[in-house]
């Protein structure tokens, strides 16, 4: 979205005023670029690293039966691009193969630059469910354990699009099928919620938003069965769900960029360890993945609720 659709965005929306504010105090009027009290994750010491998409801590302290010592930690962002660009831009990281369903690596491509290993796009091709409008997590699960028989000697990074909208399989009115519809609004339910056009109980936002994460964790646990060594489960930012930000005090919704409160950057760190670790090298990065058309990625993003 470029400025000036921001700003006619934000005059048709005033409370987009109070998380700017918000966001210029975060990132210092603008002195930091990302939340410089959070963590480095390829820093850590891990062969596999699970990030869950908009994955809140206190959710998945909550919801999670995974096996594997959990702790919480502090993310450097609140956004997936805010997460790349704080943590993969710019590094050497032929060690490592990201495997992805979220597109934001692709679409910031010339911004955020990074020297993988490989990229496997697991949202451009078949692993895309056209009925969910995202990538299920079994399918990602699926593409993880080829990319570990690919790639015996490297890092793993996987990164799942859950708990993140949409909500595959929730019952509601006002998710999924609403994109399929050219009168209907293409303002992702957070937005909704943020501009007052939504009125559903805070409970039932939480049901779907757990729901979500349910859904993926069974098959997270999968991958974790299937990879020898040290795998840490994380999330790349949390997620808000009406609880009031600061230091303007409305409610906010969603994961707003450059906004570094509690709710939005608190994640699971979950480390499991199991069988022996596998020797780790690095090499020349694979060649850059295949050209896809913008509107393959624009149509991609759209569907997971990237409207901001």
């Amino acid at each position: 979205m470029d400025t000036r659709s921001r700003l006619a965005r934000a005059l048709d929306t005033p409370v987009l005023f109070c998380r700017h504010a918000n966001r210029l105090y975060h990132r210092r009027l603008g002195l930091r670029r990302h939340n410089d009290s959070g963590v480095d994750p390829f820093e850590a010491d891990w062969d596999a690293l699970v990030v869950l998409d908009a994955c809140r801590y206190d959710m998945f302290e909550r919801r999670s039966t995974l096996p594997g010592e959990l702790e919480r930690r502090e993310s450097r962002a609140s956004t997936t691009v805010e997460f790349l660009r704080a943590n993969v831009d710019g590094r050497d990281l032929r060690d490592t193969v990201y495997v992805t369903a979220n597109p934001q690596l692709h679409q910031h491509r010339d911004s955020i630059r990074a020297e993988f290993a490989d990229v496997v796009e697991v949202w451009s091709g078949e692993g895309w469910s056209e009925e969910h409008g995202t990538v299920l997590p079994e399918t990602m699960t699926e593409a993880a354990l080829r990319a570990r028989e690919d790639y015996p000697h490297k890092r793993l990074v996987v990164h799942y699009m859950q708990p993140h909208y949409p909500f595959v399989g929730a019952e509601t009115d006002f998710d999924g099928g609403d994109f399929t519809d050219p009168g209907a609004t293409e303002e992702n339910v957070w937005v909704q919620l943020l501009r007052g056009d939504l009125d559903v109980d805070r409970e039932e936002i939480w049901e779907i938003y757990e729901a979500n994460l349910d859904r993926a964790l069974p098959h997270v646990e999968r991958l974790l069965d299937g990879l020898d060594g040290r795998t840490v489960v994380t999330a790349d930012h949390g997620n808000m769900v009406g609880e009031r930000a600061f230091p303007v005090p409305f409610r906010e919704w969603g994961h707003p960029r450059g906004v570094y409160t509690p709710e939005l950057v608190d994640v699971p760190w979950l480390v499991h360890e199991d069988g022996p670790r596998p020797a780790i090298d690095a090499s020349e990065p694979a060649a850059g993945s295949e050209s896809l058309a913008d509107d393959v990625v624009a149509d991609r993003l759209r569907d997971l609720g990237y409207a901001e």
